[in-house]
């Protein structure tokens, strides 16, 4: 009985391990996340997929 409760103890200690490691993780890669205001806002178009687009160079 007393090697069951310690298998399930180590069981449970990495899967603490990697749920504070996953935490830690998470925290770091959203701090580097840079919000850049509104996306609608800095937008900016491909004349070139445009149809009435005219290229200038010569082909």
């Amino acid at each position: 009985m007393k090697k069951a409760l310690k298998v399930i103890a180590v069981l449970a200690l990495i899967a603490g391990a990697a749920f504070a490691a996953y935490v830690v993780i998470k925290k770091y890669v959203d701090s580097k996340r840079v919000v850049i205001g509104n996306d609608a806002e800095n937008y900016v178009s491909c004349s070139c997929c445009d149809d009435s687009f005219i290229s200038e160079t010569v082909a």
